[in-house]
């Protein structure tokens, strides 16, 4: 029986700043009620033909796999966590193996939104475990950019959302005291299409009934979602969550040295914030800077804490994540 251990992070979001202020150009808005209602102040947008998720989450991936000291060679599986890659088909952690230039090995996509990058690190953790896998590499990417409704239509759901990509290298670990110590994920698809983008979808408006109708006032194919609905259901399941996952460590929250939640919306990890009576040096947001980047936002903002010095080692740290399905996710680590 093993551990798996997070030996390496990395991170990457593209140059190009798209500030509140530039959004208030094309989109009736401004940074005060963005700010508000996020705590969003800026977010990064890729420039079309310099990235792509696939590319991001391998300028992540290099970082990372330099950072745990391990050969690209020395990587046995890879897991891409994402919502929008780069072709319908295949899924982009193939195209992560290839243009990484490793071996022959399993790749496999993960596509649980918000929560994705726990659902991930929960996958790579079980196959370490068992000893089936040595060195994974686990990578959250997202480029939502270029499916916005950039329009004042769109506006409660495009000034969320930015582009950007975190990856994690685990690694088998011996001493049973470290590393991941246990994750826990679930699901209620009952409100699945609260928080959706419906189209293009083989089961609802395919690309081909969009182009027939070219009809500007289609908006199944811009994600749609249902705020106040989601922010109630996401303060109780995070709650819910991180109480699972302590409990199943014999912890409290006095033991929590770091929670690094989901960067959903700075609100919600205020509320949990509140709710647990944790300081500011125990909660790490990033949102200010990024906006939600879904799957991408925990390894990001792991990073980040972690570049910063804020996670050190013999660490609790909790992650926590709600998104879209509606899932919802946490993992307790030991660092």
């Amino acid at each position: 029986m093993f551990h798996s251990k997070i030996t390496g992070l990395g991170f990457y979001v593209p140059p190009n700043v798209v500030t509140n202020d530039d959004l208030s150009k094309t989109i009736d808005t401004n940074d005060a009620w963005i700010q508000e209602r996020t705590g969003i102040q800026e977010r990064r947008h890729i420039i079309k033909g310099e990235d792509t998720t696939t590319t991001m989450g391998v300028k992540a991936a290099e970082i990372a796999i330099e950072r745990a000291g391990v050969a690209k060679e020395d990587i046995d599986f890879v897991v891409f966590a994402t919502l929008s890659p780069d072709y319908y088909f295949p899924g982009p952690g193939v195209l992560v193996q290839r243009d990484l230039g490793l071996r022959t090995v399993g790749a496999l996509d993960v596509r649980n939104q918000c929560s994705g990058f726990i659902y991930a690190l929960s996958v790579a953790d079980q196959y370490i475990k068992t000893g089936m896998y040595k060195n994974i590499l686990v990578i959250g990417s997202e480029v939502h950019s270029t499916g916005l409704d950039m329009t004042t239509r769109g506006r409660s759901v495009s000034v969320i959302f930015g582009d950007g990509a975190g990856a994690a290298v685990l690694s088998r670990e011996e001493d049973l005291t470290k590393g991941i110590l246990s994750t826990h994920l679930h699901s209620e698809g009952v409100h699945a299409e609260e928080l959706s983008l419906k189209a293009p979808g083989m089961g609802g408006r395919w690309v081909t009934d969009i182009l027939a109708d070219n009809d500007p006032d289609d908006e199944s194919y811009y994600p749609y979602m249902n705020g106040q609905f989601v922010f109630k259901n996401a303060v109780v399941r995070f709650s819910e969550v991180i109480n699972e996952g302590l409990i199943a460590n014999n912890l409290t929250v006095s033991d929590i040295d770091m929670l690094i939640p989901h960067q959903a919306n700075l609100r919600i990890s205020q509320f949990i914030q509140g709710k647990f009576k944790l300081n500011d040096d125990q909660v790490f947001n990033n949102i200010q800077k990024y906006g939600n980047t879904t799957a991408a936002s925990i390894p990001i903002a792991l990073t980040e804490a972690w570049e910063q010095g804020k996670i050190k080692e013999g660490d609790t740290l909790v992650l926590a994540a709600f998104g879209s399905g509606f899932t919802w996710a946490s993992a307790i680590i030991k660092w």
